[in-house]
């Protein structure tokens, strides 16, 4: 068996009940030990060459199915609370279809900040099918807090979403402490440099964190949002649902935790947050550029 980076495999030991693709080969005290990442799941783990297979194209499509039909099911129940959102704004503003008002809205703008490449395009395909402005960039998590000051300095966005992987090692202490987290340290980092920026919860609104994260660091370091409650694994995505509620719900009106949390793929046990107000705004009159 010759396996290269990159590769999707299973873990013969866990029954390759989760996808992974190779990032990285080492050879660790005399044994060939593959770095993984999870194809579904923002979780990094490490395992022994010998314990992987070759998943195939065919494979990958029938074991991902399910996954495939929970993200169409959340993409569905999102769109219908946005077109709920736009029929409830649209009675306001024509004071109950009374009248006829020309308006517009301007969603929250949203910075995104992600450890794996793959995973930041995913979610920059939906946010562009769901009509949320967004910048995203590739960043290694180690290097999030040095940088993020003047990201948002440039960008000043509304939203910043800051994950990658993460994964908890019992090995290495107990659940409590930060340092048994891959990454949960850096995220917490990045959300510090963040708040010293932009103190106010509600002029930045943050999502931080990835599979395992260590979810009571993250909140009290600034964050609105964040994972993972139960330690549990959240999908690719969910990061995506919760910033796209809070972009696309007014500034005028408080998110209820749940109304966030219930259309994500994770639901409350890999996710939670505070009570946050939304960041969209309506303006009038709408005047469309006439087209030459």
């Amino acid at each position: 068996m010759d396996l290269k980076l990159m590769d999707v495999v299973g873990r013969q030991s866990h029954n390759c009940d989760i996808l992974f693709r190779i990032i990285d080969i080492r050879e660790i005290n005399g044994q060939k030990i593959a770095i993984l990442y999870g194809e579904d799941f923002r979780l990094i783990a490490d395992a022994p060459y010998y314990d992987l297979i070759p998943i195939n194209q065919t494979d990958r499509m029938r074991m991902t199915q399910e996954f495939r039909t929970l993200e169409e099911q959340s993409y569905r129940l999102f769109t219908q609370d946005v077109d709920l959102l736009k029929h409830r704004q649209e009675y306001e503003a024509t004071d109950g279809y009374v009248k006829s008002f020309n308006y517009f809205q301007i969603p929250g703008k949203v910075l995104h900040l992600d450890g794996d490449p793959n995973y930041l395009k995913k979610c920059m395909d939906l946010y562009d099918k769901i009509g949320i402005p967004v910048t995203g960039i590739h960043c290694n998590e180690k290097e999030m807090p040095e940088k993020i000051g003047q990201l948002i300095d440039y960008y000043r966005p509304d939203i910043l979403v800051i994950t990658g992987h993460d994964a908890y090692s019992k090995a290495k202490g107990k659940m409590t402490d930060i340092n048994a987290y891959r990454h949960s340290k850096h995220f917490v980092q990045t959300v510090r440099e963040a708040r010293r920026k932009v103190p106010h919860l509600d002029q930045l609104v943050i999502f931080a964190g990835a599979c395992q994260s260590h979810f009571e660091s993250l909140i009290h370091a600034g964050a609105n949002f964040a994972s993972s409650p139960s330690r549990i694994n959240i999908h690719a995505l969910d990061p995506v649902y919760i910033v796209a509620k809070i972009s696309f719900t007014p500034f005028m009106e408080r998110i209820n935790v749940w109304d966030v949390l219930r259309n994500t793929l994770t639901g409350e046990k890999g996710l939670g947050g505070i009570e946050t107000r939304g960041v969209l705004r309506t303006g009038m009159p709408y005047n469309p550029v006439p087209e030459e």
